[in-house]
């Protein structure tokens, strides 16, 4: 049965678009509307010594939401050295999906929406047959989930946002797309918005 509680699951039509900065400001902007938040990264790649996106959002939630008391290891619950795919940098330790799916009702308990961000892009592999996109769908089978794409503002991005969401369409996962207007600022204006104008009803920015 779905909580009442709500989750955000952050994605992006691929790696470094801006899922952690988006993130961010979801969190700040929630909290300020009163809402007590959370944030819950189940795969981090690229972990040295510590999980440095997960460790510098729980940091900005317990600045939010002083009773969301987690560890770094109960916010980012599978670590992984290798910058890649979870399913090409996970050589030791079986991922788990249903343990995610616990997890986050764990971390729901200390707060109103918790903000969930993903890996990579919709089809990055987290298992052989088991990709993002997946456990999106599956976070809103279980839970009240409100998803939402990130995309760039460099040029190709045209190309990536329409596929993703078309994706998200043939799962039928409810989402709302922002652009994170953090490179080729001018050239974007050129290029890209010019299409989205007159395509889109409505673009939206974090």
């Amino acid at each position: 049965m779905k909580s009442n509680k709500e989750i955000y699951f952050i994605t992006a039509t691929n790696t470094d678009i801006g899922k952690s900065y988006a993130s961010e400001v979801f969190l700040k902007k929630l909290a300020k509307k009163g809402k007590k938040v959370g944030y819950f990264k189940p795969i981090e790649t690229g972990v040295i010594t510590h999980p440095l996106d997960g460790t510098k959002l729980l940091n900005v939630t317990k600045k939010l939401n002083p009773s969301f008391k987690f560890k770094i290891d109960d916010v980012v619950k599978y670590q992984f050295k290798l910058a890649a795919s979870p399913f090409v940098a996970n050589k030791y330790i079986d991922i788990h999906i249903n343990s995610i799916f616990s997890q986050a009702k764990k971390l729901l308990m200390k707060c109103d929406i918790l903000i969930v961000e993903g890996a990579g892009g919709l089809m990055v592999p987290i298992t052989k047959d088991y990709f993002m996109i997946d456990l999106i769908k599956d976070f809103q089978k279980k839970f009240k989930t409100k998803t939402i794409l990130i995309v760039p503002s460099i040029l190709g991005s045209i190309n990536d946002n329409l596929l993703s969401q078309n994706a998200l369409k043939q799962h039928n996962i409810k989402y709302d797309w922002y652009i994170n207007l953090y490179k080729n600022k001018k050239e974007f204006k050129k290029v890209t918005l010019p299409f989205y104008q007159k395509y889109f009803k409505k673009i939206r920015y974090i």
